[in-house]
């Protein structure tokens, strides 16, 4: 089976980097000590705490292992400072139409995707119809409240 590529900006690489040296480095050795703690209080099968260290140890070597495979084939995607189209790691500024209003994402890979700090996947409905497109274009998106309007008023770099 062939492995399969991981789209990532820059940021979204070191932050997954991050992620795994903090899970690698720190939370192993304190889950260490916790499940050393609960093993002292004796009586495994009937222990709470040990039981709930093992499972979150289980959790925690799981994601390292995705992240691992994810920063093993990942292609890091260098935004050009000149692109006139909008692409992965572009920030686009669209009018919202039916609202009157500006609203800024960053187009990231699905990995990275976070509503919460305006970066939307290249994969998600808007994302779609984002990539590739110019200043001026009209965007049509299909969502659970009907068809959303936007205009692309500016590409930036990230």
């Amino acid at each position: 089976m062939a492995k399969e590529e991981v789209i990532l900006t820059k940021d979204g690489y070191d932050k997954l980097q991050e992620e795994l040296d903090d899970l690698k480095y720190v939370k192993r050795k304190e889950l260490a000590a916790r499940i050393k703690l609960a093993i002292s209080y004796g009586d495994l099968k009937e222990n709470s705490e040990y039981h709930s260290a093992k499972n979150d140890q289980s959790f925690m070597e799981t994601r390292i292992i995705i992240l691992e495979k994810m920063l093993a084939t990942a292609r890091v995607v260098e935004a050009d400072p000149n692109m006139d189209r909008v692409q992965i790691g572009s920030t686009v500024i669209l009018h919202d139409v039916e609202f009157d209003e500006k609203i800024e994402y960053q187009i990231v890979a699905p990995a990275e995707a976070d509503v919460a700090e305006n970066k939307i996947s290249y994969e998600s409905p808007l994302g779609k119809e984002l990539i590739g497109k110019q200043i001026g274009a009209s965007i049509s998106v299909n969502a659970p409240m009907g068809v959303i309007a936007y205009k692309l008023l500016e590409i930036k770099a990230f």
